[in-house]
């Protein structure tokens, strides 16, 4: 059952990339990559890493997506890594336990649940593309030490306007 959540702003790291519905390892695959970073200047995730969903164009399969590391304090950006933040404010939350394959029911009947409760989402549309404010998978499970996806555990966190 989803829940609305208050969160504060959350300062992360981040790579964008514009990627289609079967190439998100382009940019999902460099989560590794930012907590390495991260290692490598002494500092660990303040939190799960997440996908952010900037936009969305499922007519012309094009997503504008990126990859990002929570960190406690906000940090230096450096080559086509960011520092940005994450806005405050309130979230639709729900958890998915199993394959990220499953996220898709999941964020349906997240969506249907928030039209029924009269919710309005920190997004805008325009010519079929949905623009979002804050639209997150947070991955709570680290694939190194759970390998099989069935087991996985995953955060819906969308923005309200």
């Amino acid at each position: 059952m989803p829940q609305i959540l208050e969160f504060p702003e959350r300062h992360y790291i981040g790579v964008r990339a514009t990627i289609t519905m079967t190439t998100f390892g382009i940019v999902a695959d460099r989560i590794g990559e930012l907590i390495g970073r991260l290692a490598a200047r002494g500092a660990a995730p303040a939190g799960a890493p997440f996908l952010r969903y900037e936009s969305i164009d499922m007519p012309g399969d094009r997503l504008v997506v990126q990859a990002g590391v929570p960190v406690a304090e906000p940090m230096e950006g450096e080559d086509d890594v960011f520092a940005a933040t994450l806005p405050a404010g309130r979230y639709v939350t729900v958890s998915h336990h199993g394959h990220p394959d499953g996220l898709f029911e999941v964020i349906d009947a997240m969506l249907k649940w928030a039209e029924k409760e009269g919710l309005t989402w920190d997004m805008t549309s325009e010519g079929g593309v949905e623009h979002w404010g804050c639209r997150l998978e947070l991955y709570n499970t680290n694939p190194a030490v759970e390998p099989d996806m069935n087991n996985w555990d995953t955060d819906l966190q969308f923005r309200l306007a």
